[in-house]
């Protein structure tokens, strides 16, 4: 893990499995790209040679720019739209700048004193100070925030069993730290509430002090070979009471908060449907696995551009996300940003990083 000190210095770890053909670009060549890049990050609007010419302030001509710019054209990195004369980058040319050019800033100390003071984590359950460093980031970076909850593995202080009807019945779980969760899980029709009491009883004797994972393989082995003296129905409740955490990454969760800033850059029909099927595949649980997936193949951060990403390619964003430890060092989590391709990266991608490190202090 990176020590304190080396993220007071803003040292990041950017993952990239690009091709590295900006060596192959001449230094006027790679100057111009930059511009027009630049120019496309601020405005989103495409970039022209006279402006290009004065950016400069070289003694380059408009007409020796355009030659490099059809260059670069021809290499894939710069198209031209239809309605102006001017370039912008494409989806592959931004990957190349991101990968190659690009100089990521260092944090502003107020923008780290604001990451800390939000992602502290006093008083609050971790799915609290997850949420709030979400929504931080999403402010901080003008895109929306999201991130994958670890499933809760917290040691327990009550479990109850309470019907809510036939055939229904809350699963009632009280953390040490005091925090509650619920599950709705479905029970034999003409139960008596006194199965619910036993079975309740039963795992209070042996899951308090111990998280659910702890306890699970032990009362499993008591139940299925009747050392525990619990009838067949009572044995079925505490089988399904436990069923209900049972899992591995499938129980992580996504928190996404600010997703109105991706209306921003919103200009075309086309661009809403893009945004409608994202918010739909950030409701689903593949989504989740595949983020915590692509979190874990690498360390630190890793960006994924428009339709270059397995993730959410069809929808034409980029993203930017980073992995959390916990204080075994294993990748439990992960947190990042969604928006436009044109989003700020050098801004961004340290925001991310230590937003993420921050958290990994928290659950360490």
């Amino acid at each position: 893990m990176m020590s304190a000190a080396a993220e007071r210095q803003g040292k990041h770890v950017v993952q990239s499995s690009a091709p590295s053909p900006i060596s192959e670009l001449n230094e006027r060549s790679r100057e111009i790209f930059r511009l027009i890049v630049d120019s496309y990050v601020q405005t989103g609007e495409p970039v022209g040679s006279r402006t290009l010419s004065r950016l400069l302030g070289q003694n380059l001509s408009p007409a020796t720019i355009r030659n490099v710019m059809a260059d670069l054209e021809e290499a894939g990195l710069l198209f031209s739209p239809h309605t102006s004369a001017g370039r912008l980058p494409t989806e592959a040319g931004l990957r190349l700048f991101v990968h190659g050019l690009l100089e990521i800033g260092n944090l502003a100390e107020t923008e780290r004193q604001n990451i800390e003071s939000l992602c502290a984590a006093r008083g609050k359950s971790l799915s609290q100070a997850l949420e709030e460093a979400t929504s931080a980031l999403s402010g901080l970076s003008h895109c929306a925030g999201m991130v994958v909850v670890p499933k809760q593995e917290r040691p327990l202080k009550h479990i109850e069993f309470v019907s809510l009807g036939p055939g229904r019945a809350l699963v009632v779980l009280v953390t040490e730290d005091g925090m509650v969760e619920n599950r709705v899980i479905e029970v034999p029709l003409g139960i008596p509430p006194a199965t619910l009491i036993s079975a309740g009883n039963y795992l209070n004797a042996r899951l308090v002090g111990r998280t659910i994972e702890e306890a699970k393989t032990d009362i499993e082995d008591e139940v299925g070979s009747h050392k525990a003296q619990l009838d067949a129905l009572t044995s079925k409740i505490v089988e399904m009471g436990l069923a209900s955490w049972a899992g591995g990454d499938g129980n992580n969760a996504l928190i996404v908060r600010g997703q109105s800033k991706l209306l921003g850059d919103v200009t075309a029909l086309a661009d809403l449907e893009r945004l409608r099927t994202l918010f739909e595949m950030l409701e689903t649980k593949e989504t989740v696995l595949r983020l915590l997936d692509a979190s874990k193949k690498a360390e630190g951060v890793q960006i994924f551009i428009g339709a270059e990403s397995h993730l959410f390619g069809v929808t034409g964003c980029s993203i930017i996300i980073a992995p959390y430890q916990n204080s075994r060092e294993q990748i439990i989590g992960a947190i990042g940003v969604i928006g436009p391709t044109r989003i700020n990266y050098a801004r961004i991608i340290p925001m991310v990083d230590y937003t993420a490190k921050m958290i990994g202090r928290i659950i360490g």
